[in-house]
């Protein structure tokens, strides 16, 4: 179920507000500038090809392509047996900031956004359905779990694909971890 928790940025370990109101996740974040949607299931089979993800998704990826500039998308999925899991893990565990718009859909599976919004930080559990723009400039760190298991589609303004600037900030240190998040997601 997709999930918000909001810390408090100066006290991380106090307990956060937490919602899994999917409609009320949408106000908090589009009031932040942060995009928010749910997208209908297409109906794919476990171990669809790339190819067919986006072809699925034509006209979603067409729409947000037109509405935002973006000039590629691709597709990346992680299971528990890949055997480089917590090298991709701690590649984006530490917070950052992009040059462009970050946009995931997750096609299957979850991961955990963490926006570092002023004195709070939002932590947004992604799930089957979930569409996310993180605006550009926003810091933020994404927690896939020890045991990933998500398919994406991403979209990009900047053929190179995903470039982080890192911010030397160790917040990311101090909040809850994924496998901490889940049982709050219970």
């Amino acid at each position: 179920m997709t999930t918000l928790s909001i810390f408090d940025a100066h006290n991380p370990k106090a307990a956060p507000t937490v919602t899994h109101d999917s409609g009320e996740i949408g106000e908090l974040l589009n009031s932040k500038g942060v995009r928010f949607e749910r997208w209908p299931t297409q109906n794919l089979p476990a171990d669809a090809a790339p190819e067919q993800i986006l072809e699925a998704y034509r006209s979603e990826i067409a729409k947000l392509k037109s509405e935002s500039g973006f000039q590629t998308a691709d597709v990346v999925s992680l299971n528990p047996d890949n055997p480089q899991k917590e090298a991709f893990r701690n590649k984006f565990l530490d917070e950052h900031i992009h040059s462009e718009d970050e946009v995931r859909f997750f096609v299957r599976g979850l991961g955990i956004f963490y926006l570092h919004l002023g004195d709070q930080v939002f932590a947004v559990q992604c799930q089957e359905n979930d569409l996310i723009s993180v605006p550009q400039g926003t810091r933020h760190w994404f927690d896939m779990g020890p045991e990933p298991e998500f398919t994406c589609i991403r979209l990009f303004t900047n053929p190179e694909g995903w470039v982080a600037d890192f911010t030397g900030e160790d917040i990311s240190s101090r909040l809850p971890r994924f496998e901490e998040l889940e049982g709050v997601t219970a």
